[in-house]
């Protein structure tokens, strides 16, 4: 039942819900800390880490709460979704666990391997073009063919209450290390976790400030904050962060942002490379590019760490050895 006391699609009551059904099936993934990091930036750096999630990011959580309030006809037709790669393994798993199929549809230049992990628990992929054709449509085109029920990346009331669990657990897990975040800065591609994040800090925390963090190249969300209404990415463009290349912020997701978000902040593709080799070292996690921007920003300056406690979550590690030995000997 929604919660009509909360202007938003996700809710505090929503996400606890979903909290519930998630227990069992997802991963509490720990919240890391490192005393010397801590030292070295003159604060506390908390992190999140979704990398250790089923199937490598935190998206499973937003799919298997949606999935879950399908009827068992909806279910006999199978879902679709759209995704770069961790929502697809995400929908792939969920939809097994719950007895249906999935349908993804995937950009033809998305990392192999992440297309063959989605393949692998037992999803059907079809590759589009980024540059030439519209994600969306494709989609739309496909739904109305076969019959399914799409599973959006982020613009769902379900999926935004699964995603919400990471934030929640967040502040849990800070209070345990007695802790209150001042910020949080959130990885954003279509802005479903970023929105999810900031209905709960509101609302629990409010002090703690939330922070869209993107690649320079692909800052919509940063530029449509400022300009107060949705502004789009120049086609063409690329970034080694390709979970979080989206071309436009989410029109259900953005009218949280604009009204709760703090700002948004930028990382370059050299200083994400450098946080994934600084996550490696200091913290012994593998973190792929696209999942590594808030620590990017918060290693390059882009917020004030000093004598405060900021939070990130590395939304996912779904990256090929080789890439990942490769990115982070770069620029060395």
């Amino acid at each position: 039942m929604p919660d009509t006391t909360n202007p938003y699609p996700v809710s505090v009551a929503t996400v606890e819900a979903a909290a519930r059904i998630l227990r069992g099936v997802v991963t509490r993934t720990p919240l890391l800390e490192n005393p010397e990091v801590n030292d070295r930036l003159g604060g506390r750096l908390l992190i999140k880490a979704e990398n250790m999630q089923r199937t490598g990011a935190f998206k499973i959580r937003g799919a298997y709460t949606c999935i879950s309030h399908l009827d068992a006809g909806q279910k006999a037709k199978g879902v679709i979704a759209y995704s770069s790669g961790n929502h697809a393994q995400g929908v792939a798993l969920a939809a097994r666990l719950l007895g249906t199929d999935a349908l993804i549809v995937m950009p033809s230049d998305v990392p192999p391997a992440k297309m063959q992990a989605t393949r692998a628990l037992g999803a059907e992929i079809e590759t589009f073009d980024r540059d030439t054709q519209n994600s969306d449509e494709v989609v739309e085109r496909l739904r109305a063919q076969t019959g399914r029920t799409v599973v959006p990346p982020s613009a769902d009331p379900h999926v935004l209450a699964g995603a919400g669990t990471v934030a929640t657990e967040i502040l849990e897990q800070a209070a345990a290390l007695d802790a209150t975040p001042d910020a949080v800065l959130v990885p954003c591609g279509g802005g479903g976790l970023t929105a999810a994040t900031a209905v709960v800090m509101h609302t629990l925390s409010p002090r703690t400030q939330v922070y869209a963090v993107e690649p320079a190249l692909f800052d919509d969300t940063r530029r449509s904050l400022a300009a107060g209404k949705r502004v789009g990415n120049p086609k063409g463009l690329r970034t080694i962060c390709d979970a979080i290349m989206t071309p436009i912020p989410n029109a259900v997701t953005f009218p949280i942002n604009l009204d709760l978000l703090a700002g948004g902040l930028v990382a370059s593709d050299d200083e994400v490379r450098a946080a994934m080799r600084f996550a490696f070292e200091h913290y012994k996690i593998v973190v792929e590019p696209g999942a590594a921007v808030g620590i990017a920003a918060i290693l390059d300056g882009r917020i004030d760490i000093t004598g405060k406690t900021v939070a990130t979550v590395v939304t996912g590690g779904n990256v090929d050895p080789a890439r990942f030995c490769n990115l982070i000997e770069q620029n060395r």
